[in-house]
């Protein structure tokens, strides 16, 4: 479904600039209401910097997806979300769309005011609104691999950006949009220690790469990852990099309640692989199989399930052009 963009839902301001039409996505309510309070500053800065644009608030969830999906058809240039991870995702899974549909020609950046921002921590796009603003006026561009990730509620597939988690990372996330009087790394730091009490209770899993290698075991998180963090600064891949045609994995063992708080610091340095409880792979097609409970996992954060059992995920080589610093 693609949203009629109509003079009634936008905040239009046309005047010279670079040939570029930019197309801005505001979710209001990302980083608790950062979003609706910086519109003035971004109208602001892309007016004093001639910016041809056009900018539109999301209104409910997938709204960010319906919205790229028009812009990339009605022939923008760049669709820029000023928002979190979770309305990047969406406005990916909507650019995608459109590109199926044989429209190539769009470009995606990030105004960073979310919790957590990490898919443009991982590309190389600036995780502030000042920096942000300036990387659109710059227009550099590069391009990235996207990946696709199939089963629990998406079993057509759904696009993503930085990475997939399973199990204990997906429900620290849960935990963390809880937190209301902090953002970022903070909120997820809260939503570990109060996940570790109440998410204990692993699946067994398949994990099978690239047909190649399998690893059977009870394990307390995967994390499939072609950005490089998460939680605004858990290191899941501090190796990872969009465009080299590879997924990073991150796989951890059960452990006890004291050993994973033991072993957080090391996700914050990105030292982990120094565990022995965890493992570091790389892969282009993967597959995750639980053999007796169900597990929750998320896509750039945003929940794929709650109670999942199966999970395919491919990786897209140089999918997705971005305007980055």
């Amino acid at each position: 479904m693609t949203t009629k963009i109509t003079k009634d839902t936008l905040t239009p301001f046309k005047i010279w600039s670079q040939c570029v039409k930019y197309f801005i996505i505001v979710n209001p309510t990302s980083g608790h209401g950062l979003g609706e309070k910086s519109i003035p500053q971004i109208e602001s800065s892309l007016r004093e910097n001639r910016l041809d644009f056009t900018l539109v608030r999301t209104e409910r969830m997938w709204h960010a997806a319906e919205l790229a999906e028009g812009a990339a058809r009605d022939g923008y240039d760049v669709i820029v979300c000023a928002s979190g991870d979770g309305t990047v995702n969406e406005t990916i899974n909507g650019i995608m769309r459109a590109k199926k549909a044989g429209h190539n020609g769009v470009a995606l950046s990030v105004i960073g005011i979310g919790t957590g921002n990490d898919f443009a921590g991982g590309t190389g796009i600036p995780t502030n609104l000042k920096d942000g603003l300036k990387a659109l006026v710059a227009n550099k561009r590069k391009t990235i691999d996207l990946g696709c990730v199939k089963g629990g509620d998406y079993p057509e597939g759904r696009y993503f950006g930085n990475g997939i988690g399973v199990g204990f990372d997906a429900a620290v996330g849960g935990e963390a949009v809880k937190v209301r009087w902090t953002r970022s790394l903070p909120a997820y730091l809260i939503g570990v220690f109060k996940t570790i009490f109440l998410y204990y209770d692993p699946a067994h899993v398949e994990i099978i790469l690239d047909d190649e290698e399998t690893i059977n075991q009870v394990s307390l998180m995967i994390s499939v990852m072609n950005g490089r963090r998460m939680g605004g600064g858990f290191q899941m891949a501090p190796d990872s990099k969009p465009d080299d045609g590879f997924f990073d994995l991150c796989i951890a063992e059960t452990a006890s309640k004291g050993r994973i708080l033991g072993i957080i610091p090391h996700f914050l340095r990105g030292t982990q692989a120094t565990q022995p409880e965890v493992k570091m792979r790389r892969a282009k097609k993967i597959s995750i199989k639980s053999l007796d409970k169900t597990f929750p996992a998320h896509a750039d954060g945003e929940f794929i399930c709650l109670s999942g059992s199966a999970l395919t995920l491919e990786l897209l080589p140089l999918e997705l052009e971005i305007v980055y610093a």
